[in-house]
């Protein structure tokens, strides 16, 4: 029997979006000089999309991530999502792999496959990619502090298959400043994060020039408790500080900034969220214009993958998920991302099953499809509730970008602790407005379902950690230890010299045989960790 836990609760009348926007009864007019800021698509400044036509030419790549257990499970999972009509991967590690830390290491108990798979070898990435051509395929990273190790084996493998790399298409998130202050998968101190997330930039820009070198993630910022406003200041300040960070090295803004990526969070306020993703693309624009005078048209263009939001998905009455699910991903749609994950119904349970993964690439296809919403560009341009969202999303957001600048930009911001100040400060006001039933939740503080019994959970099994710990020790036992040595020592060397590439050295070191936790602890030796505190 449905239960609504207060009756003053469900009217009890919320005007103003999900990040505090105030929101007015009527439109009634457009925003003061629309058509300047509107364009048209594919033209500055890109409001209503980067291509002329978009979903009428070409729909958003759909990508669902996944990643659990080993790579052989992982593999299987691919395949069965490829199967299933997915167009593009996308990995997820697990958290050994994230922090540097080979399966065997003591840091590892306990986590090994559990959020992600578990790689280790450039033989495990092998397993991973088994039956999968990377000449065919686009791949997608979320990775961050071992991003130029796990690039690095990504390209021995197209390598010992005949693949150029020139034809690789894919993205490593590579984004280790939003680590910092709201993900925590950092292993190194910010400067030399940043060293390493810029030598990543350079090195693919010359060699690898269709992949994407980073994503620039306000996704992680979203989930920690961040608003829109937030989540799209604080990426755009850390993107700022990637371009600078190139520049200083000696890249030219032409050269490199055309393959920079975004990935957003998608959240429940469907014209709140759509209006941010049109306003990302017009801030973007700006800021690649005006302050870095970018010349190609491709620099100024947002690419962006939106994930719908994880933290949004209740363990109480679960199901509901695939309705939130379903208007994030709308959202996303009607914003004019060009890549989407669907999170599955289960995913505040434990690890997606086959049926939900399914039914959330099945979300997807039925948006694409059947919607209607991808008949016409841009189809919410020109209401006049949208415009003004629009516009005082710009407004707000530039607001913060100034203050941030004024504070010294991105990494003073993270030392100082400023952008982890506000975003606890937003998470505390979100979680206030659910407690107190402002706002409300279907399952949690209002219309609750009973609990259902004998849902089925994927768990990753104990012994994997055993079966990991022997394929190491066979893996090692059969390498030969002085080349790796060699290369090793050439790559700490290179970390020494503030100015010496070390992508170069890192992809030597893998086609040594040397493992993640090896060359991550070769970096540590000489950049040292970052404190939690």
């Amino acid at each position: 029997m449905i239960n609504s836990k207060k009756k003053e609760m469900q009217n009890t009348p919320n005007f103003q979006t999900i990040s505090g926007i105030p929101v007015e009864a009527v439109y009634s007019e457009p925003p003061i000089g629309l058509d300047a800021k509107l364009g048209s698509p594919g033209e500055p400044p890109y409001t209503r999309g980067i291509h002329p036509g978009m979903y009428r030419d070409r729909l958003w790549t759909m990508r669902q991530y996944a990643g659990f257990g080993d790579a052989r499970a992982t593999n299987e999972r691919f395949k069965y999502l490829i199967e299933a009509g997915q167009t593009g991967l996308s990995v997820a590690f697990d958290l050994p792999t994230q922090m540097g830390y080979d399966s065997d290491h003591a840091m590892a108990e306990g986590e090994v496959g559990r959020v992600g798979v578990a790689i280790s070898t450039y033989e495990d990435l092998c397993e991973l990619f088994d039956g999968l051509d990377p000449a065919k395929i686009s791949v997608s990273m979320t990775i961050n502090s071992t991003a130029p190790i796990l690039l690095a084996m990504y390209l021995v493998l197209a390598e010992e298959r005949g693949v150029p790399w020139a034809e690789l298409r894919g993205t490593v998130q590579n984004d280790i400043l939003k680590e910092y202050f709201s993900r925590g998968t950092y292993i190194y101190p910010p400067k030399a994060g940043l060293r390493l997330a810029v030598d990543l930039i350079r090195f693919t820009s010359e060699r690898v020039p269709r992949w994407y070198s980073i994503s620039i993630s306000g996704y992680h910022i979203r989930e920690a408790g961040a608003d829109a406003v937030q989540e799209l200041a604080f990426t755009f300040a850390d993107a700022v500080a990637y371009v600078r960070g190139a520049l200083k090295a000696g890249l030219v803004i032409d050269d490199f900034a055309p393959r920079l990526s975004f990935f957003f969070n998608a959240h429940n306020d469907l014209l709140e969220e759509a209006s941010k993703f049109r306003a990302a693309r017009r801030i973007w624009q700006k800021i690649m214009t005006g302050e870095f005078g970018a010349g190609n048209p491709k620099s100024a263009k947002l690419r962006f993958h939106v994930q719908t939001g994880g933290s949004t998905l209740t363990a109480a009455g679960f199901e509901n998920n695939a309705v939130r699910v379903t208007l994030q991903a709308l959202a996303a749609v009607l914003g004019g991302a060009q890549s989407i994950h669907t999170n599955s119904r289960d995913e505040a349970l434990g690890l997606p099953t086959e049926d939900s993964v399914r039914l959330a690439l099945r979300t997807q296809q039925i948006i694409a499809h059947e919607s209607g919403v991808t008949r016409t560009v841009d189809p919410l341009g020109g209401s006049y509730y949208v415009e003004h969202l629009t516009d005082e999303i710009v407004r707000r957001v530039e607001a913060e970008l100034k203050t941030i600048e004024e504070m010294g930009g991105a990494l003073v911001c993270i030392e100082s602790g400023y952008f982890s100040d506000q975003i606890a400060a937003s998470a505390y006001e979100q979680q206030r407005a659910i407690d107190t039933g402002e706002q409300m939740i279907v399952g949690v503080n209002c219309y609750e379902d009973p609990e259902l019994e004998d849902v089925e959970i994927l768990r990753v099994k104990p012994e994997l950690e055993k079966k990991r710990r022997g394929k190491l020790d066979e893996y090692r036992a059969r390498r030969e230890e002085k080349p790796l040595q060699a290369t090793i020592d050439h790559l700490k060397s290179a970390a020494k010299n503030g100015n010496a590439p070390l992508m170069e050295r890192i992809v030597d070191c893998v086609r040594a045989g040397g493992t993640i936790g090896e060359i991550s602890d070769a970096l540590r030796g000489v950049f040292g960790t970052q404190d939690e505190s």
